[in-house]
């Protein structure tokens, strides 16, 4: 074949010629049988499973590797299944590389250059997306327990009936959805932030990226750099999450580890450069090739002339991608090497959350993690109140009790627009479990030291109002309610035992008024819309934790980090969140009734105020007094963090530092927020008065760390 790629094409005839010496190659009996085995070994993947044992070779329906070795030595196999092997390998559009380009990929072992732009899809068939024009009324189900329900109605239609055939293609476009999916699988119980870098090797077809949700982009990534020869490149358009998401996590870190990452420049929104699209999601032009150190990056691009102003390029060599995050190795998303410089400062002094490799050591905090409620899988556990109203329940304080069940003497707490109950009723569990639904928290719902930002109207949300929540009876109104007892399970079983909960919203943006949003909030169901963790602390230090979350300092940090709309448990892990010996008593006697302050508003938050000593009744919510508290603790853990005074300037306002024309932000959001409230940024005028109020009584950046 080598020799025929370089057969003279000048004239027509000479172009037949090549085309029929061509087909004849193509039709050589031994290239035949090699491409029948590839297609043997793809179809192995793709061929339902069914019928039993086999009665003889001759009645065998799916591929071995007995048969496809058989056909690579030149033998033959039992036509039927030579058929369907090769139809069900020309259906998935099978493409074997080795065969189409030998020249390239056996005598030189790879292509010079690899550019493309690849298909952003899952693997798994998603269930909306396949009968949103089929069948719109059930990709419009109300939710997934509803729409599982009309497709298993399908499955019961007349045989032959225009119902019962979409349901066989659905269930055959499933099936091929799985068999794709155990093509590129790696093993289900590899941990891919544990993943031995030096061991998978070449062991499996995708072992990088065939894992998870398994996306198309990533697995073309992991593909070009094995189409790559040795001191080759690779370019590609794929989505940023690339280098910051979990689950491809193991291939950047692969890339990290092997010096084989040139480049990263990440461009704001599809939707910003491809105007028909609605694609929120930051994308990417990836460099791969031969060693570089370190690499540059670009993140945030959205306009073209971003690209020729200098600031906004940063470098990082692997072993600082690897300090920044230990865990996962995945890039952080700094705006300008400055942004880069301080981040990389504050890791030095102090240790991530939870480092994986150092085991408990690692994990000075002793943290763990829940998603209590699945809003999809668990959906059919959720009522809303008017699926509640006249089934035997009634509405007390913010739940609902059985009406023949015991109940306390006076209502737990009210909820938005409701009546005034008074203080807490401490008999909250006289109502037996079973007899209690109880409110399903959304992360919509809460804000930085605030469990009452928001209060659903039937399926909307709204702020809650200043005069709602100077009542400290009364609470939000959620969407849905869940059992009692399965909140109670699902707490106990992960040893949580505490009278409340803490935890952040699972969606943030780094281009928000604040990114990480963390509270404390009661004991109740919660969504994995926002997501909880628990310490292994006193209750101080656990609202001292709770301070440090809510930080100016570290949601800087955060907005580094966080490169996409998920704030999953990796990335928290990789924060550099102060450990408890950072907290002196003097300390904690400073932090912890400014927290308790802000948190405790209203009664149903009684339990953290009763951990924390304190058996009065909630705190007036006042806008003024909140600034000042917040500002106080801003200032103090701006100074625990290290920062020197024109630091936490620049963290505040990088342009008040650099000047107008400087191309980073940090608090944009909230600074011309305040400037329209308060005709003033006054967060920045507080905390720089807090700290340097600290600092005249003898408080000192602590820029010897905590490591």
């Amino acid at each position: 074949m080598r020799g025929q790629l370089y057969l003279p094409e000048e004239t027509v005839e000479q172009v037949e010629a090549k085309r029929r010496r061509f087909a004849a190659w193509t039709n050589d009996p031994k290239r035949w049988a090699t491409k029948v085995a590839c297609d043997l070994f793809t179809a192995a993947f793709l061929l339902p499973k069914k019928g039993g044992i086999p009665a003889n070779a001759n009645s065998v329906t799916i591929p071995t590797t007995a048969h496809v070795r058989t056909r690579l030595s030149g033998g033959s196999l039992y036509g039927p299944l030579e058929v369907a092997a090769i139809d069900a390998a020309d259906y998935a559009r099978a493409f074997h590389w080795p065969l189409a380009f030998p020249e390239v990929m056996i005598a030189r072992g790879g292509f010079d250059l690899v550019l493309g732009n690849p298909p952003w899809e899952r693997i798994k068939l998603q269930e909306k997306e396949f009968f949103a024009t089929r069948a719109p009324e059930i990709a419009l189900a109300a939710n997934a327990a509803a729409r599982r329900k009309m497709i298993r109605e399908l499955a019961d239609a007349e045989p032959g009936s225009p119902r019962r055939l979409l349901y066989d293609q659905f269930e055959f476009a499933k099936r091929v959805a799985e068999a794709s999916s155990a093509f590129f699988a790696a093993p289900k119980d590899e941990d891919p932030t544990k993943i031995d870098l030096n061991k998978v090797g070449r062991a499996r077809r995708y072992p990088w990226t065939g894992r998870g949700d398994v996306n198309t982009y990533a697995l073309f990534a992991e593909h070009f750099q094995n189409l790559m020869r040795d001191g080759g490149r690779a370019g590609l358009i794929v989505p940023t999450s690339i280098a910051t998401d979990i689950t491809t996590a193991p291939f950047f870190g692969n890339l990290v580890d092997k010096r084989e990452l040139i480049s990263l420049f990440s461009f704001y929104e599809v939707r910003k450069w491809f105007v028909a699209t609605d694609d929120r999601k930051a994308f990417c032009l990836l460099v791969l090739g031969a060693a570089v150190d370190p690499v540059r990056f670009i993140f945030e691009v959205s306009d073209l002339q971003d690209l020729e102003i200098s600031e906004r390029y940063f470098e990082l060599s692997p072993d600082q991608i690897a300090e920044l995050n230990p865990n996962t190795k995945t890039a952080p998303v700094f705006r300008t090497q400055q942004d880069a410089s301080l981040t990389a400062t504050i890791y030095r002094r102090v240790p991530v959350l939870s480092e994986h490799r150092q085991g408990v050591a690692g994990n000075p905090w002793g943290v763990s993690f829940m998603a209590m409620f699945h809003m999809s899988n668990d959906s059919d556990l959720f009522r809303a109140a008017s699926q509640l109203d006249g089934t035997g329940y009634i509405q007390n304080g913010a739940d609902w009790l059985r009406e023949d069940g015991e109940r306390p003497s006076q209502g737990i707490m009210a909820v938005a627009g409701g009546r005034d109950v008074g203080e807490l009723d401490l008999s909250i569990h006289a109502a037996p479990a079973t007899d209690r639904y109880v409110p399903l928290y959304e992360a919509k719902m809460i804000h930085q030291f605030d469990h009452r930002w928001a209060t659903y109207e039937g399926a909307e949300s709204r702020e809650m109002t200043l005069a709602e929540k100077a009542n400290a009876s009364i609470e939000g109104v959620p969407r849905y309610w869940v059992p009692q007892t399965e909140v109670t399970d699902r707490l106990s079983a992960a040893g949580w035992n505490q009278g409340w909960l803490m935890g952040w919203r699972r969606n943030a943006r780094n281009t928000d008024e604040r990114t990480m949003i963390f509270s404390a909030l009661p004991r109740t169901g919660v969504g994995d819309s926002h997501f909880l963790l628990s310490l292994q602390a006193t209750p101080a230090q656990s609202a001292a934790f709770i301070g440090c979350m809510n930080s100016l300092s570290q949601d800087f940090i955060v907005r580094q980090k966080a490169g996409g709309v998920n704030m999953s448990f990796y990335l928290v892990e990789q924060f550099p969140i102060l450990p408890p010996s950072a907290y002196s008593t003097d300390d904690l006697d400073f932090i912890v009734p400014r927290v308790l302050e802000l948190t405790y508003t209203s009664y149903s938050m009684t339990p953290f105020a009763r951990d924390l000593g304190h058996f009065g009744p909630p705190f007036v919510w006042s806008e003024d007094r909140r600034a000042h508290l917040r500002a106080d603790l801003d200032g103090w853990y701006a100074l625990a963090y290290g920062l020197s005074r024109d630091e936490l300037r620049y963290v505040l306002d990088p342009k008040e530092v650099m000047g107008s024309d400087y191309p980073s932000e940090t608090f944009r959001v909230l600074k011309e927020k305040e400037i329209s409230q308060c005709g003033e940024y006054r967060t920045a005028r507080l905390v720089l008065a807090a700290y340097d109020r600290l600092v005249s009584e003898g408080m000192r950046p602590r820029t010897e760390g905590y490591r």
